[in-house]
């Protein structure tokens, strides 16, 4: 069993792993976020954690244990996208540790945690089909990446959504439709009343059947007399 072992190894020794995680680490610092794979992301996240959380310290002591874990390294910029490296090169007035005490850790000296975010993009490594992420500080006005492209199944997905909304409202138009040609039956009231009439009708007929009757008595009264 072996114990003491946590974290994600990367398929790498031990020296192997603390340099990747140092130059991602400087290359978040430097540009505030890095495109890198998913178990990459994962793995300098509390590296980089830690690393804010000592320089938010501020002593002395503090910026030499950063020091000796990520190095005091100059910050170099390419300029004009990379097309002449012999001359794009430039070189910062800060280093990256500067940076992180001086510019970084004031950013969150109201915040305990959570310096970080992982973006999940819609793209893979070619080979062996590796999530693409984007590793970002958090930031107060700070934006999101774009996420980028959507993939083919999200296509798909929005495809559908879209073709059910169409049957939807095919729907409800038939509805209007029927409501429409069943329109005619609200003449009913007019029905009812007609009806109405002719029972009325019909409840005074016995009245005037009864008026003959009392002719005959009347008749009658004057014969015996």
């Amino acid at each position: 069993m072996r114990h003491g072992m946590y974290g994600y190894t990367l398929g790498r020794d031990s020296e192997h792993r603390k340099a990747t995680f140092r130059n991602l680490a400087s290359a978040l610092f430097q540009h505030g976020q890095i495109t890198t794979t998913k178990p990459k992301a994962k793995a300098v996240q509390p590296f980089v954690e830690k690393l804010i959380s000592l320089a938010k310290v501020g002593d002395l002591h503090s910026r030499r244990r950063a020091i000796a874990i990520l190095q005091d390294r100059r910050q170099h910029f390419v300029l004009n996208g990379g097309q002449n490296p012999d001359t794009d090169i430039e070189v910062a007035d800060k280093t990256i540790i500067q940076k992180l005490f001086d510019d970084i850790a004031p950013l969150y000296k109201d915040r305990s945690g959570g310096y970080t975010r992982i973006i999940k993009l819609a793209t893979h490594r070619i080979g062996d089909g590796t999530d693409h992420v984007v590793l970002q500080l958090v930031g107060e006005d700070d934006s999101r990446p774009k996420p980028g492209a959507s993939s083919r199944r999200r296509k798909q997905a929005d495809a559908r959504t879209a073709f059910a909304g169409q049957l939807r409202k095919g729907e409800k138009a038939q509805v209007v439709e029927q409501v429409e040609d069943e329109a005619p039956a609200d003449d009913a009231p007019e029905a009812t009343e007609v009806e109405a009439d002719t029972t009325t009708a019909v409840a005074d007929e016995p009245q005037t059947d009864a008026a003959p009757e009392t002719d005959a008595e009347s008749t009658d009264e004057e014969s015996k007399d």
